[in-house]
């Protein structure tokens, strides 16, 4: 998985993430909001049902009490009873609101909505969940009245519903006055309620989808935009560089040519010219100067050899090249060139070898170049000691003197700056190693080229000595 998707993902996911997280707490919230909603609704409900039935049966009785209080004769009393369930047949309140009366034993005495049940005794009746209604009717209204909760048929659709009654009894006419109220319509209320939340719960999860699908698609297309941008930085950069590799193939070019023609071939064509004197005059006191001048063009042809790339590298090793590098740059000074080895010297990849010393031949390059330097501490350490987290490997130091520079600003920019330390990053980042430079105006620059034991190990399995 490339890096930019790595990054793209670790800037998607955590918010996908956290929406699923808000979205699973609103829904927690809201749902119990929806109960204490439900409690406090069926608890106000209730409240005012048991004062509005308590009411009524105060209403009723009171009415009733002229007669209840009459004293006289049993056949006087029967009269007051007859007209007392006349009074309350004819007292109602709504479509399923009335009043009952049973006798203590639970015969029915009155029943405005259900004339057929008059005259029976339904002491043993009992609901669907197996409840004694008129058992538990009768003992509430024995122990001073109160209410009860119970199932029973409602007369304007002859289906079993919820109802609550308050009920009191007239002992002295061993009666059970009541009323109830259905409750049916509160339980359609929280239903209803029901739906409404349900509904506001879906419609904020999709806005939180929404938001999501829009923090994807800003993120999608900032990085799409942002990918673009370091794309033609890159392109830039690349181009430069490829420009820069031409530039520095033609000037490796023409520096060997003028080598080549100015050293060896005038020195060669002298020699030529020696040669055919004596072969036309036969002076043999001319050879040695020729001898000499030919092995004057072995020297210039081994030395242009080992600048292109030295034979110490392949036969005894970086240490050696480098110090051979050092000892040539001391000898052309300034500056001074000094090479320390650290640890116990062992045998690297070959790859890892040219790395290092085209490193090296660069920022000494560099150096000669541009610092102004007149001392260069050069230090190959075979045993760092660093905070790294891949222990060992090796370590290539270079630090001066000179002038410094600004390595943020040399690298910056314009694409055509900075391709020595830029050559020398993509090097070390070929071989699984890394460049770190501390340098400031006026306080000399430090140079250190490090590969861990692991990045080493993957060269030497990857790249096995010919």
């Amino acid at each position: 998985m490339r890096l930019r998707l790595k990054i793209l993902l670790l800037a998607i996911l955590p918010l996908v993430a956290s929406l699923l997280l808000i979205a699973v707490a609103v829904r927690q919230q809201e749902r119990q909001l929806l109960a204490q909603e439900h409690a406090a609704m069926e608890r106000t409900y209730m409240d005012a049902r048991r004062d509005e039935l308590r009411h009524y049966v105060e209403l009723a009785v009171s009415t009733l009490q002229p007669l209840y209080a009459h004293a006289g004769s049993p056949e006087q009393v029967e009269a007051d009873k007859r007209e007392a369930l006349r009074l309350l047949s004819a007292l109602d309140y709504g479509e399923d609101g009335y009043f009952f009366v049973y006798d203590l034993q639970g015969r029915v005495l009155m029943h405005s909505r259900q004339p057929d049940l008059i005259g029976r005794n339904l002491w043993e009746l009992r609901d669907p969940l197996g409840r004694p209604t008129i058992q538990q009717l009768i003992g509430q209204a024995r122990a001073g009245g109160g209410y009860v909760e119970y199932l029973w048929r409602k007369p304007s659709s002859r289906d079993m519903a919820p109802k609550l009654g308050y009920v009191v009894a007239m002992d002295r006419w061993n009666w059970m006055v009541g009323t109830g109220l259905y409750l049916d319509g509160m339980r359609a209320t929280l239903q209803q309620l029901d739906r409404e939340a349900q509904a506001n719960i879906a419609q904020t999860m999709w806005w939180i989808a929404a938001i999501a699908v829009f923090g994807v698609a800003l993120i999608s297309a900032s990085a799409l935009a942002l990918n673009l941008s370091e794309h033609r930085v890159a392109e830039a950069k690349l181009r430069a560089l490829a420009h820069q590799v031409v530039r520095s193939q033609e000037d490796e070019r023409a520096h060997l040519s003028r080598e080549l023609h100015d050293g060896v071939s005038q020195t060669l064509v002298s020699t030529k010219l020696l040669i055919e004197s004596v072969q036309q005059s036969g002076d043999t006191m001319l050879l040695p100067r020729a001898l000499e001048r030919l092995n004057h063009s072995l020297v210039e042809v081994r030395r242009l050899s080992h600048h292109l790339r030295p034979a110490l590298l392949d036969t005894l090793g970086l240490a050696a090249a480098l110090a051979h590098l050092a000892r040539e740059l001391d000898e052309a000074g300034p500056p001074q060139v000094d090479l320390h080895v650290a640890g116990t010297a062992r045998e690297l990849p070959e790859l890892l070898n040219t790395v290092l010393f085209r490193v090296a031949q660069e920022a000494l390059t560099n150096v000669v170049k541009h610092a102004a330097a007149t001392r260069v501490d050069m230090t190959l350490d075979f045993a760092p000691e660093s905070d790294r987290s891949d222990a060992g490997g090796v370590l290539l130091r270079i630090q001066d003197n000179g002038a410094g520079f600004d390595p943020d600003a040399a690298e910056q920019g314009d694409p055509r700056r900075g391709i020595g330390l830029r050559n020398m990053r993509e090097r070390m980042a070929s071989v699984g190693g890394a460049l770190e430079l501390q340098s400031s105006p006026g306080h000399g620059t430090q140079l250190e080229a490090f590969v861990g034991e692991a990045a080493i190990r993957r060269l030497a399995r990857e790249n096995p000595a010919s």
